[in-house]
């Protein structure tokens, strides 16, 4: 891990997901919107899961049962975040809203229009950037 002068590092942690047969897109999680959550998968990485297709989501589901944590219920493009209910980690790429509440992690930083080519079943792994 990198060490910054300030807190940058370890509040806001960097991470690459790499899709199956597209490329890779770099995104952060931002400690301080879901501490819990963000600290349970920051543990378990590197993650891979089979992608699956909700309006303009692309989400994975992972081995974690983790409750809401700061919960909402709208999100902006390029937004990464967890959804309880499905036990996924989630990419929106376009204007759709969750399907239930989730728990914001941080956000997409290079190459979001990846996502809105992703194939159902394609393999994505989310790892982090050392």
């Amino acid at each position: 891990m990198q060490y910054l002068s300030n807190d940058e590092s370890v509040s806001r942690i960097k991470i690459k997901f790499l899709i199956e047969g597209l490329g890779e897109a770099e995104g952060e999680l931002v400690r301080f919107l879901a501490p819990r959550t963000i600290d349970t998968i920051v543990r378990k990485l590197p993650m891979e899961g089979r992608a699956a297709i909700w309006k303009e989501e692309v989400y994975f589901e992972t081995p974690l049962k983790l409750g809401e944590e700061k919960s909402k219920r709208t999100v902006e493009a390029g937004t990464i975040a967890f959804w309880p209910m499905g036990s996924a980690v989630c990419v929106f790429f376009g204007t759709s809203q969750p399907y239930s509440p989730v728990s914001i992690l941080g956000k997409i930083t290079s190459n979001l229009e990846l996502f809105s080519q992703v194939k159902s079943g394609s393999t994505i792994k989310v790892q982090l950037i050392t």
